[in-house]
């Protein structure tokens, strides 16, 4: 959930400070409680690092500037060991000289007992983090080459972790290591870079190299040597990246958020692109599984968290109606602690925008230990999920800056349609034949979200004259539902007020209580066409909503005038088929979150105690 930087340059100037700072900015997404640096200049390595956001170390370097340096490490931070304060935050030092610092991403299970260690043998700690532990394990081990003592202190480690190291007596050569937690190299040309990912150094170079598991980078302005952590001398994979730095800007956009979800249309597009042959059926290719073990799968689950989650609930729907396939949902978190029944027909799905959620790679890692066969939907390209899963799905959604994810599910929703569809033209049973209308249809549906962007005003209207409101309830049913949590989900994690999404059905069996006079809710209502007269039930579910006061904001298909009689207010979208539909009518939701947590003035992009990756369990 840290963000970092590594730099090593040629000419010893300026330039690490400026491109760690441009890197960090570009990475505080992932966290945002404290900042430092860390230079390596003459004989000792200089620090600055600051509680709070990114701006408070940029006037700390103000008032106080470094000097000019070619090697340079950066941090910014998302608390988890110690409080958000100057002295938790990173860089670390070791020992009692200023000749080394550390930077960390991850969790060190077992720092207790190093630090009992440790401080047995008379070293004072100044944080609570545990950090400060591993770097002064590097600093007390360091025997002139500092990537032999990363290799010798990392067996030492148990967890999840990104550490990077520089020491003066090193000064052209950062060191990196990487266990369950992401680290990417930018090669430059006499230069080299390290990051949490591409973001990092995308405005320097586009030439990147993904690591393995349990692997030591060394970079120098000459190139990137990778070792495992056993000593033997290994190869990472290079790659080009395919978006260039004003992909990670605002773009004349208030927010990253409010970007985001106008790059929507393009996000759904891309993530079908280059998917169909020339008669129309899918070839996905980059699964790299055999179509015979494919037909073979009886159970499907899904293993994810969050927004990731309710994607992954959306598919159930879909994949089940045109497969009958049975498909279950399983919170990552919870999956490897209920004993799940899995085998080797058992096809698990894991989701997750960066590809590095740990408790989204655990269950994986679990699920492959059972026998089963695992695919992974990720947007990350090189991240860890996809790199231990048997196969990726990659959506092409761009790089997602605003921690509250929009783009990124509906590149999710619509990966795991395509993987629906094709399972259903490899079974060939009774929906196949309706496989190639439905995509034929998915291609559309970027245009038809467009157009609801379009019709957003009156939703910012209604957000704007809200923004005092305390509490919000959403209904849905069928694949409404999911998206009736998820834009609870988005009004919680962004305005901070109570917000409950609900399967529209439990009204009466409780929910209902909490109605009251004036309580705003929004109900995601389904299409007329839908079948065995869902439509109907859940117009009657606003009825009773309506009748004991609620002010009924009602998401429903173009021409559905059924609904207005019972509405305060009707947000239209355009028509689509019932398991499409989700593609749609979230989309109304973002933006009112987007518009109440702006009128509140709060920070849409970086809201309080989240990270945009959540790397540790």
């Amino acid at each position: 959930m840290c963000g970092i930087v590594g730099y090593v340059g040629a000419n010893a100037d300026e330039r690490a400070l400026n491109v760690v700072m441009e890197g960090l900015a570009r990475l505080e997404y992932r966290g945002y409680d404290s900042a430092g640096v860390a230079l390596v200049g003459g004989d000792r390595v200089v620090t600055a690092k600051k509680a709070g956001k990114l701006a408070n170390l940029r006037d700390e370097l103000g008032a106080r500037p470094l000097s000019g340096s070619s090697t340079g490490i950066g941090h910014t931070r998302w608390a988890t060991h110690g409080g958000p304060t100057d002295e938790n935050a990173h860089p670390h030092r070791g020992g009692t000289d200023d000749k080394f610092a550390l930077i960390h991403n991850g969790i060190i299970e077992n720092f207790h007992a190093l630090r009992g260690e440790l401080a047995a043998e008379g070293v004072v700690f100044e944080s609570e983090t545990d950090t400060e532990v591993v770097a002064h394990l590097l600093a007390r081990a360091f025997d002139g080459d500092l990537t032999r003592t990363m290799q010798r202190v990392v067996e030492r480690l148990e967890g999840a972790f990104t550490l990077l190291a520089v020491h003066s007596d090193q000064p052209g050569v950062v060191v990196g290591a990487r266990r369950n937690s992401p680290l990417v190299v930018g090669l430059g040309e006499g230069e080299n870079f390290l990051g949490s990912d591409v973001a990092a150094f995308i405005g320097y170079t586009r030439e990147a190299m993904e690591l393995e598991q349990d692997q030591i980078v060394t970079i120098t302005p000459e190139g990137a040597t990778v070792i495992n952590f056993d000593g033997s001398p290994a190869e990472g994979k290079r790659y080009h990246v395919d978006w260039d730095a004003a992909a990670a800007e605002k773009g004349g956009y208030d927010t990253f958020m409010e970007k985001e979800i106008n790059e929507q249309p393009q996000a759904v597009g891309d993530t079908l692109l280059g998917r169909t042959d020339a008669e129309g059926r899918l070839t996905l290719d980059e699964l790299r599984i055999s179509e015979e073990r494919l037909q073979d799968v009886s159970r499907i689950v899904f293993v994810a968290c969050g927004t990731a989650a309710y994607a992954g609930m959306v598919a159930k729907y879909a994949i089940e109606h045109w497969t009958r396939i049975p498909v279950e949902v399983a919170l990552a978190h919870e999956f490897r602690y209920c004993d799940p029944i899995i085998d080797e027909r058992t096809l698990v799905v894991s989701i997750s925008q960066s590809g590095e959620t740990m408790d989204t790679l655990m269950a994986v890692k679990h699920a492959r230990e059972l026998g089963a066969l695992t695919i992974s939907i990720c947007n990350t390209h090189g991240s860890t999920i996809p790199r231990e899963s048997d196969a990726v799905l990659y959506t092409h959604a761009g790089p997602e800056i605003a921690v509250a994810s929009t783009k990124a599910f509906l590149a999710q929703i619509t990966a795991s349609y395509v993987l629906g569809l094709y399972l259903t033209q490899l079974r060939g049973q009774t929906y196949a034949d309706d496989a190639q209308e439905v995509l034929a249809e998915l291609h559309g549906i970027p245009a038809k979200i467009e157009a609801v962007l379009g019709g957003m005003d009156r939703v910012r209207e209604i957000a704007r004259f809200m923004v005092d409101t305390r509490s919000v309830l959403f209904l849905g049913r069928n694949v409404g539902y999911p998206i009736a949590m998820e834009g609870a989900l988005k009004l919680k994690e962004l305005a901070y007020i109570h917000a409950e999404g609900f399967a529209a059905g439990e009204l009466k069996h409780g929910p209902i209580a909490l109605i009251e006079p004036g309580q705003p809710v929004f109900i995601v209502v389904p299409s007329p066409d839908t079948p065995h007269g869902l439509h109907g039930k859940v117009v009657s579910n606003i009825q009773e909503i309506r009748a004991r006061g609620a002010r009924t904001l009602v998401i429903a298909e173009e021409g559905d005038d059924s609904v207005q009689p019972f509405a305060d207010e009707v947000i239209y979208v355009p028509s689509t088929s019932t398991m499409l539909a989700p593609l749609l009518t979230v989309v109304p939701l973002q933006v009112f979150a987007l518009e109440l947590s702006t009128g509140k003035g709060l920070d849409v992009d970086q809201p309080r105690n989240l990270a945009k990756s959540v790397t540790v369990e």
